[in-house]
């Protein structure tokens, strides 16, 4: 499995990559893969201003539908607008053309208490 070095994690599984005070959230290598092919993608909180662990939308896959969570709290600013169309890109490019969102981090140093690639290959192995 890939785990980038330069993305942060939570432990369910959603990546973050900061720039600034803006962050780029996706699921992983790892989320992707156990949940099989994602056939929808529902991020409704465009404009929404959450808290870090709150649900910021589903995926749904062919066996099962799982929660999005907040890594840090901050306003969703942009929803990727290829995941409407074509959810796969979340299982072909899970760091890449299958990002989720784009949140305006409220407190930019919240971002490091999340894993680090190691702590995050460790909780998964």
């Amino acid at each position: 499995m890939d785990f980038p070095e330069n993305l942060r994690y939570t432990q369910n599984h959603e990546w973050v990559k900061l720039e600034g005070d803006t962050a780029t959230v996706g699921v992983t290598s790892y989320a992707q893969g156990e949940l099989g092919d994602v056939v929808f993608v529902d991020i409704p909180s465009e404009g929404d201003d959450l808290d870090e662990e709150e649900i910021f939308g589903t995926i749904e896959a062919v066996k099962t539908v799982a929660d999005l969570f907040m890594p840090v709290a901050g306003e969703v600013i942009e929803i990727n607008p290829e995941l409407e169309g074509n959810p796969e890109k979340v299982n072909e490019d899970p760091y890449g053309d299958g990002w989720m969102i784009k949140i305006r981090v409220r407190d930019v140093s919240s971002v490091e208490s999340l894993l680090n690639q190691e702590e995050y290959h460790a909780l998964v192995s």
